[in-house]
């Protein structure tokens, strides 16, 4: 089998069938030609193991990070795993490559009383872009839905008598968000200053141009208020995805809801935001046990 041809039917596939975004189809197809280039055949047959492990070693010598080699070889392998199931390759070449291992980053995350800030009316301007403002923070923090997902948020999407948000995440793939009722009613009171500022416009955030809200600009709102507002070492909306994740945690919710409420497709993708509520614990009991303040005190 033509590499070419595996390739090109490999893009199909995922950007079809499986209905991945154009950024994550375009990542894909990067890394599968990386190697492709690397290697220097024209038949799937002559990619072995040995050319894979070469190839693998030449990215962690040329400076990439183990992150980015590993993240690579999974494009790979899941391009290895559509050819077997063609039947273009019969061995499982990736069952033999070990990937880089990687420290695993925890996800920083506002604290409780940094996001209360967001409720306070002085926190905002008094305006149209204020009240906008403040609905982006929440929405982010009470729903914990992406930035992209909140920039494509449509109001049919919206169910004010059910009281829930249907979200289109990765993969186009649709998911319920239960919201409550103060949250509706803000929208409401939201709704209603954007008709007036922007009568007709049926977009739910809206520039100074009366344009749909872009992912860039919703990320510069974000940095502009949670700046001031947070001592948190990054500032993005992805970090009211981890907040809204690991306040849920701490508050005794269960894993396997939040893995369905931020989208998760794998509960290990979940399982980090445990480590988080872990080192909070810690750190809490280091602070307050008496038992831990003597161990300090020894040091």
């Amino acid at each position: 089998m033509q590499i070419s041809e595996a390739i090109e039917q490999f893009r199909q596939y995922i950007a079809t069938e499986r209905r991945l975004s154009k950024g994550t189809v375009v990542n894909y197809m990067n890394d599968v030609n990386a190697l492709v280039e690397y290697a220097g055949v024209t038949e799937v047959e002559d990619l072995s193991a040995r050319i894979i492990r070469s190839w693998q070693m030449s990215l962690l010598d040329s400076g990439k990070k183990a992150s980015t080699v590993k993240k690579m070889l999974s494009s790979v392998s899941a391009w290895f795993k559509f050819m077997h199931r063609q039947g273009w390759v019969t061995s499982a070449v990736m069952a033999k490559i070990k990937p880089p291992k990687t420290s695993r980053r925890l996800p920083v995350f506002f604290k409780v009383y940094e996001v209360e800030k967001i409720y306070s009316a002085d926190t905002f301007p008094d305006d149209y872009f204020g009240f906008r403002d403040k609905m982006v923070l929440r929405m982010l923090y009470e729903t914990g839905m992406r930035r992209s997902e909140l920039a494509g948020l449509s109001l049919d999407r919206i169910d004010f008598n059910n009281r829930f948000i249907k979200v289109l995440g990765k993969g186009n793939k649709e998911r319920i968000i239960p919201v409550e009722t103060e949250l509706l009613n803000a929208l409401n009171q939201y709704l209603a200053a954007k008709e007036e500022a922007f009568p007709g416009n049926p977009d739910l955030l809206l520039s100074q141009k009366g344009k749909k809200l872009s992912t860039s600009q919703i990320y510069g709102i974000v940095r502009h208020y949670m700046s001031s507002l947070s001592s948190a070492p990054r500032v993005s909306p992805h970090v009211f995805r981890h907040s809204f994740a690991t306040h849920m945690l701490n508050e005794g919710a269960n894993i396997d809801a939040i893995k369905e409420l931020l989208g998760h497709t794998d509960l290990m993708a979940t399982e980090i935001y445990t480590h988080v509520t872990r080192e909070h614990l810690k750190e809490a009991y280091r602070q307050a046990h008496p038992r831990a303040a003597k161990g300090r005190k020894k040091k």
